[in-house]
């Protein structure tokens, strides 16, 4: 019997009982649809993730109080250990870190700007030195930025995110009109260029002032930030080993000592968001591993029921020359058909889903080419797996005790 004549008998009897053929794959292929919905959503996650980080810089870093923390253990141990950056850390890192460019001073806050009867709430106000200000490089789309001059002797001035100008003006000119923060006016100078969102929270829901400004009105007891620029991206490693050793020194650590302080750096982001999207993977094949092994024993089920109902047929077959192999490839082969039916649908199902939640969401999602092939794959071997119980059983049955049963 040819190998091909083999599929065509064995799709034939797939096809003649549409039901259970449906409900048998349905298992299998829910799984699949699972995994491929959740590959393709880190694959796009990973990719916007990327792009993001390109669009910060190669060649600037962070140091902040804290760092990455990924559980509460760590930021209580943190809170107890680590200690607030002050201006002198900035200045000491632009004294003796040769490899740095140039060191700004930053800090975040929440503050809902007034323009007469208007206000937006939950507004994150940035305040930098000049130095910052150069770093990040603000695009502005009407008006200007800061000048040195503003900076340094802590002028009342702002530039706002488009998402804050857009609801507190609407169609009117905001350049040169004053908002208030806390109780106090600031002109505003310009209006930053529209940046859209990342994972649907919005770039430009911002107002940004000069450092000198809040530490008018707040002073400068409070933790600072800095945003460190190398001067050369090759030697980004070599900046932050530099900063790193000028604040443990001035910090006095020993050698031993964890930093009691935090830097983030591009590559440090992205190996936490891998690390993040490795878990939910983890989980996620774990869960599609226990939907293909009950779909793997539903299968050998099924198969072993249709042992039993076409006895007949298989003691005919071999009474007329069919070999062992012959009824048992015939077997195996409904099986993997099966598995590798669900494996398709569930790629199907799966790219239909991501598609969905990438144009009604601002999620992104991407769709990997290697998915559907390891899909597919996998699917069919456990088809092979569950499968080949079935189908030696099948080539076992002796032809005239199988004749016989069936008459009886």
């Amino acid at each position: 019997m040819k190998r091909s004549d083999g599929l065509r008998v064995a799709a034939a009897s797939l096809i003649e009982n549409p039901l259970r053929t449906f409900l048998t794959l349905l298992g299998i292929a829910m799984g699949v649809t699972a995994v491929i919905f959740v590959v393709s959503m880190i694959e796009g996650l990973n990719r916007y993730m990327g792009e993001k980080v390109a669009k910060v810089g190669s060649s600037s870093f962070t140091v902040q109080k804290y760092g990455i923390l990924t559980s509460h253990t760590e930021y209580a141990e943190a809170r107890r250990r680590n200690r607030g950056i002050r201006h002198e850390d900035a200045e000491a890192i632009r004294r003796f870190a040769s490899d740095v460019e140039r060191v700004g001073i930053q800090r975040g806050w929440g503050v809902s700007p007034k323009y007469g009867s208007r206000s937006v709430s939950d507004v994150q106000m940035l305040a930098q030195d000049y130095d910052a200000y150069l770093i990040e490089s603000p695009d502005i789309a009407q008006g200007r930025g800061f000048s040195q001059g503003e900076v340094q002797r802590g002028a009342l001035v702002c530039y706002l995110g488009w998402e804050v100008a857009d609801k507190l003006f609407e169609n009117r000119d905001p350049v040169g009109r004053k908002v208030r923060l806390w109780g106090r006016g600031f002109v505003v100078n310009g209006v930053a260029k529209k940046q859209g969102s990342i994972l649907g929270h919005s770039q430009d829901n911002f107002v940004s002032i000069p450092l000198g400004a809040f530490e008018k009105i707040f002073g400068s007891r409070r933790s600072i930030n800095l945003i460190v620029k190398a001067k050369d991206p090759l030697r980004m490693e070599e900046a932050v080993d530099e900063v790193r050793m000028v604040l443990r020194a001035r910090r006095h650590l020993r050698w031993d000592e964890e930093d009691n302080f935090g830097v983030i750096t591009p590559d440090s982001l992205m190996s936490f968001w891998r690390k993040l999207t490795q878990m939910i993977f983890s989980v996620a094949l774990f869960v599609v591993g226990i939907s293909l092994v009950v779909g793997g024993i539903v299968i050998m089920n099924i198969m072993l029921l249709t042992v039993v109902e076409r006895t007949r047929e298989i003691g005919v077959r071999k009474a007329i020359g069919a070999r062992q192999k012959d009824i048992r490839f015939q077997f195996l082969a409904e099986s993997v058909m099966l598995c590798a039916a669900g494996g398709v649908v569930g790629v199907g199902l799966g790219w239909l889903l991501a598609y969905l939640v990438r144009t009604i969401t601002p999620l992104p999602a991407a769709f990997p080419l290697w998915a559907p092939i390891l899909a597919v794959v996998v699917t069919s071997a456990v088809g092979i797996f569950f499968g080949l119980y079935p189908a030696r059983t099948a080539a076992d049955l002796n032809p005239i005790e199988a004749l016989g049963r069936e008459a009886c």
